[in-house]
């Protein structure tokens, strides 16, 4: 790569674009592979290019945008497409409704080799078609080419992504409150829980509401399971008083409780259980007076199949303190990664 004064390269190649920024516009004036002419000249001198770079056969080195196509073979997932390159960088478009994974130690080794800029949705964070999944670059115009084969290898047999698309689920709904099951209140959850379940593919197999009577939520349970539930959903009863029975109906139901209590907060009392490979949820009372709960950050997963592990629950306490905005911007905010 050469450094030519713009006054003399007319009738040589640009091998980088040019950006030119006016009027909140951001964009490449010249493309790479453009053949400077004698009118152009005056028009990069007025965007602020005294120099351009003209490229140069010189073995070991490799341009931003050939680097840019590399690095996105290395990401490249199922479920999205790719945007550019432009302006050295390429970006990974998702073209489903699902959650992202990351390997974020893989994703650190990666940019820690010089020059190498990856960078990514949260890992687990929910994605939709359209949404920016990563986008890759190298920050000069060249890099030497080893960096980018030190990548490649890195990465060999192993995925830096995956976006996991959602799965068609059906849940069944069991609510436990003495005071709603003789009609002293109105329970409020299951039109809470029917709107967070509509982002979701599925449908819902029923709704039961129980006096705290754990043969009876566990009678319920079964009768989910008959109408072909997959996905248990309880609520009520989900404190530490001594009459909340709802945690002990789900051990009795024969599920393997994975943790009883959630390093995060609204959503504390959660409870995170599994039938077999059935997912079952014991959802505290916040899921109804809170915009967003702990409820709202496993959802994604449940519906991807993927099971949740303790350590992904201890994992939910650096950024489980929600900040309970006046306006709720989840999942864009620090709530819930993990």
């Amino acid at each position: 790569m050469r450094k030519v004064r713009v006054e003399d390269a007319e009738g040589l190649t640009l091998c980088h674009d040019l950006t030119e920024m006016r009027n909140g516009f951001k964009g490449p004036a010249f493309r790479r592979g453009h053949v400077i002419t004698k009118d152009d000249i005056p028009r990069m001198l007025d965007i602020g290019k005294g120099h351009v770079f003209i490229w140069e056969d010189n073995a070991g080195e490799i341009h931003e945008e050939d680097a840019a196509k590399r690095l996105a073979a290395i990401l490249k997932v199922q479920g999205t497409h790719e945007q550019g390159p432009s302006e050295g960088k390429i970006l990974l478009i998702s073209d489903i409704q699902g959650m992202l994974r990351v390997n974020t130690s893989l994703l650190r080794e990666l940019n820690s080799i010089d020059d190498i800029t990856v960078c990514t949705l949260p890992d687990h964070y929910p994605v939709s078609p359209g949404m920016r999944v990563a986008s890759m670059r190298i920050v000069p115009l060249v890099t030497q080419e080893s960096r980018i084969v030190r990548a490649e290898e890195l990465c060999r047999g192993k995925r830096v992504l995956d976006l996991l698309p959602y799965k068609a689920l059906t849940a069944g709904i069991i609510i436990t409150g003495a005071e709603i099951y003789h009609g002293r209140i109105t329970d409020m959850f299951e039109p809470v829980c029917r709107e967070k379940l509509k982002a979701y593919p599925g449908k819902i197999a029923g709704v039961r509401i129980c006096d705290d009577d754990p043969e009876m939520l566990i009678e319920s349970a079964r009768e989910m399971l008959t109408l072909g539930a997959d996905f248990l959903i309880f609520s009520g009863g989900m404190s530490v008083d001594p009459d909340d029975v709802t945690p002990s109906a789900i051990r009795e139901l024969g599920c393997e409780i994975v943790s009883y209590g959630v390093p995060s907060q609204p959503g504390n009392m959660t409870l995170v259980a599994y039938l077999g490979d059935l997912p079952v949820l014991g959802v505290p009372g916040a899921a109804i007076t809170m915009p967003v709960t702990v409820f709202d950050v496993l959802l994604p997963q449940i519906f991807t199949g993927l099971r949740i592990t303790k350590d992904d629950l201890i994992r939910l306490g650096d950024g489980g303190l929600c900040q309970q905005c006046k306006t709720c911007h989840y999942p864009n905010c620090t709530f819930g990664k993990y």
